[in-house]
């Protein structure tokens, strides 16, 4: 007799069972009721169907490929600490990255998980509303094994304990929580091109290739295997941002200048957080791998390249912004490293002087600019420290309105110039670092002149330690700041003669003797 045998689904088959087979249209509420986002930015969608996620990727196939990830990446982090791995960094100095790293990224994984659980509720097609639930959960598991990674370095240095504390506090990691606020109370495509192609494309590469490489040259085999598990989910919410985009593109000529002006704007924003992470790579790292130069040439200029010219069919100009980006490349990392060596008691990590042999590699890597501008500069600072005038700025720095970067970078075309504009929006003046920054205030002005500045709201009493009387005689705004910010005061300063310092040489001289 005839037997019926199940067809057994293919990939594609499945795909549209566990999405489209699951979505339903409303029927005694309107759709553009239940999904009012959808609509109010401009854009405009006529087929949700079209939407096109080239993974594919399925529920079932989602849990089995990230659990057979979690068992290797826990198994390699219980035998680092187990071994105490964190005496097999090649220099104590290096854990001053993690430090950096603890507090400026995994807070804006997780805030990156709230954005796309909140894009999986507003996306009105059932395609891409399943593609932002699973990298709402990719970003959770990205926030918790960086953590966990780094909880372990946490029990032998100081600075590490107070970083979700201090992420929406401290001055320096204003750029990224503004970046984050920014995209999170925007639309919902707005969003998708803001972290899906900016924070993905542009930031995640350099960061989780590069210098996660880095950090596996300097012997941390945790924040390597972290990262390159991470890296791993990077390329598909890469694709889904970019496939975002075209879908956009595609579906109504008009939405091509309202896509146009966010890649503008974001590119823009995206290489603005770059600059710390780039200082990392050139100065905090004591083995380096590669330049935030040679990083940037192959991971934005030829890989954003040809994405530009990929989007160039579709109406897509290249960036309003790259020309400068390229012209700061020599410039950012330098700028942001001796502006944090100057204020040695608001950060969380220590910071030095580079030494003869590292100031030579960044003059290789660098050989327009750091022999020109930036060496004798440090050089300088070296020779006044070792003099017992270590510099020591206390005063609060300005912070750029849009992307609350400290007023640091030059001038287009004139490295000795600092860029400032200023802008003046209903009898205030707002001040911006660049005119790209100046360009996003003055079109959306509404929404920048809520953004929160420590050293605006500090001189106003609003940084303070709780129970802090600021109708005293005798209050004085910013005397409590390193209160208000609960930093360690043992991770204040110099590296050289820090209890890190000592402490890591006496554990590894202890360690190799045993």
């Amino acid at each position: 007799m005839d037997m019926k045998v199940a067809k057994k689904l293919g990939l594609k088959e499945r795909y549209a069972l566990m999405t489209r087979d699951l979505a339903w249209d409303t029927t005694y509420q309107p759709m553009d009721k239940v999904f009012p986002q959808t609509t109010y930015e401009g854009i405009k969608i006529h087929d949700w169907d079209k939407w096109e996620d080239p993974f594919r990727l399925t529920m079932d196939a989602y849990w089995k490929y990230q659990s057979e990830k979690e068992r290797k990446l826990y198994a390699i982090l219980d035998g680092f600490n187990q071994n105490n791995g964190h005496l097999s960094v090649t220099d104590a100095r290096y854990i001053n990255v993690l430090k950096l790293f603890l507090g400026s990224t995994p807070p804006l994984e997780l805030m990156a998980a709230r954005g796309f659980s909140m894009m999986g509720r507003q996306m009105n097609g059932a395609g891409p509303r399943v593609a932002c639930q699973m990298q709402a959960v990719d970003e959770y598991r990205h926030f918790q094994t960086q953590i966990h990674s780094i909880s372990n370095y946490n029990k032998y240095y100081n600075g590490m304990d107070e970083f979700a504390h201090q992420q929406s506090r401290m001055w320096y990691l204003s750029d990224g929580k503004s970046f984050f606020d920014d995209a999170i109370t925007a639309g919902p495509f707005e969003f998708m091109v803001a972290i899906g192609f900016a924070f993905e494309y542009v930031l995640t590469n350099i960061l989780f290739v590069p210098f996660i490489s880095g950090a596996a040259y300097n012997g941390d085999m945790a924040a390597m295997t972290v990262g390159f598990s991470a890296q791993s989910d990077e390329a598909r919410h890469m694709t889904l941002g970019l496939e975002c985009i075209k879908f956009m593109l595609e579906q109504d000529p008009d939405n091509l200048p309202i896509v146009q002006r966010w890649i503008d704007k974001w590119t823009w924003r995206g290489t603005r957080k770059l600059a710390s992470v780039g200082m990392m790579m050139d100065y905090m790292l004591p083995k380096r791998i590669m330049s935030f130069k040679e990083a940037w040439e192959m991971y934005v200029e030829e890989n954003g390249g040809a994405l530009f010219k990929d989007l160039a069919r579709y109406g897509i100009t290249i960036p309003k912004c790259f020309g400068q980006t390229i012209e700061e490349k020599e410039h950012v990392t330098h700028q942001s490293w001796i502006g944090f060596y100057m204020k040695p008691q608001a950060t969380p990590f220590h910071t030095w002087i580079p030494t003869p042999d590292e100031m030579d590699w960044l003059s290789e890597k660098y050989p327009n600019t750091f022999d020109k501008y930036y060496r004798p500069v440090l050089e300088h600072l070296d020779a006044q420290e070792k003099a017992g005038n270590r510099f020591d700025n206390k005063t609060a720095p300005m912070n750029c309105q849009v992307c609350v970067s400290t007023m640091k970078f030059n001038e287009p075309g004139d490295p000795m110039e600092m860029c400032f504009r200023e802008s003046i929006y209903q009898g205030e003046k707002f001040h911006t670092c660049s005119d790209h920054c100046k360009e996003i205030f003055d079109n959306e002005p509404e929404k920048y002149i809520q953004t929160f500045i420590s050293s605006h709201q500090v001189l106003q009493g609003n940084c303070e330690p709780e129970g802090t009387d600021v109708n005293a005689a005798d209050f004085k705004p910013g005397q409590n700041m390193l209160d208000y910010w609960k930093l360690d005061k043992r991770a204040l300063g110099d590296f050289n003669g820090s209890e890190d310092q000592k402490n890591f040489a006496a554990w590894r001289e202890q360690a190799t003797k045993n």
